[in-house]
C-alpha cells in the first residue's frame, strides 16, 4: 500500500532579497494530520519561511508543493489553507460572527441562514458560541486567538498556519489554546504548521519540527522536539530546548 503523500514538500528553498540570502538549501516535508513546528532564535527566518509557505512572498530558488498541486500562488479560487496571524487580525469594528462570515462572503456564494449556521458551528467548536455578537475589543486575548482559529476554519481547510499562537497570552490561556490546537488536529485530521518559541507549547503539541539558525542560514536539526531536547548533541539545539523562558531564544520575531 503506497504511503500517503506529504501535505507539504519544501525542496532546496532559498529565501532572500537581492544579494542577501536569509536561508538556503532548505528541504523538509510535513506529513498529513500532524502538528509541525518551525523553531529557532530571533532573526533566523521563521516568519519569513511562513510567509513563503502561504504565498505572500516568492522564494529566490527551490520549490514549495502543497498537496501535490504546487506552490501556493498556483491555487485559484478558495484558498486551500487557513491562517492565524500573531495578533489574531480580527476586524475591530465587526462582531465575531461578522468576522467569521467574511471568508464565506469573499470566496463562496453562501449567505443568509446557511452562513449563520456555519459561523455558529465554528464558534461552538472553539468554545465561543455565546460571544457571536461581541466585538473583538470586548473579549480576552485568548478568546481573540480562538476566534481567529474559528475564522481560519470557515472554508473547511485541512491545513492551518499559525504564527506565534500563544504570544502574549497568560499561562492558563496558552494551555487552553494548545489543547484546542491538539484537539483540532487529532479529531479533525487537520495539519498544523506553527511558528513558535514557547517551550511548553512545543513539547505539548508538536509531532515534528525543524530548528533554524541564522548563522547556518537554514535547518540545523529536525525531528520530534522531545527527542531533540533529550538526545541532540548540537550545542545550539540543546540550548534552545533547555533554556529558560527568559533566555536569549525567547525573543519573538524572525
Amino acid at each position: 500500500m503506497p504511503l500517503p503523500r506529504p501535505h507539504i514538500t519544501v525542496d532546496d528553498l532559498r529565501i532572500g532579497w537581492g544579494t542577501h540570502v536569509l536561508m538556503e538549501h532548505t528541504t523538509f516535508q510535513v506529513e498529513r494530520g500532524t502538528i509541525f513546528a518551525i523553531l529557532g532564535g530571533s532573526g533566523c527566518g521563521k516568519s519569513s519561511l511562513l510567509r513563503h509557505l502561504i504565498g505572500l512572498e516568492q522564494p529566490q530558488a527551490g520549490q514549495i508543493d502543497i498537496d501535490g498541486v504546487g506552490e501556493p500562488s498556483r491555487y485559484e479560487g478558495v484558498p486551500p489553507f487557513g491562517v492565524l496571524f500573531q495578533s489574531g487580525a480580527l476586524f475591530s469594528s465587526m462582531t465575531l460572527a461578522e468576522n467569521l462570515a467574511l471568508p464565506l462572503t469573499t470566496w463562496t456564494p453562501i449567505r443568509g441562514a446557511t452562513a449563520r449556521e456555519l459561523v455558529h458551528a465554528k464558534l461552538d467548536l472553539v468554545g465561543l458560541g455565546a460571544f457571536a455578537e461581541h466585538l473583538p475589543g470586548e473579549i480576552s486575548g485568548g478568546m481573540k486567538k480562538r476566534a481567529g482559529i474559528a475564522r481560519a476554519l470557515m472554508l473547511e481547510a485541512d491545513l492551518l498556519f499559525f504564527d506565534e499562537p500563544s504570544a502574549g497570552l497568560d499561562p492558563i490561556s496558552a494551555v487552553e489554546l494548545d489543547q484546542l490546537i491538539l484537539t483540532l488536529s487529532r479529531d479533525l485530521g487537520i495539519t498544523v504548521i506553527m511558528v513558535t518559541h514557547e517551550l511548553a507549547s512545543i513539547f505539548l503539541v508538536a509531532d515534528n519540527c525543524i530548528v533554524l539558525d541564522k548563522a547556518a542560514k537554514g535547518i540545523v536539526a529536525r525531528g520530534d522536539p522531545r527527542k531533540l531536547r533529550d538526545e541532540s548533541e548540537i550545542p545550539l539545539v540543546h540550548d534552545f530546548f533547555t533554556r529558560s523562558s527568559s533566555g536569549v531564544f525567547a525573543n519573538r520575531g524572525g
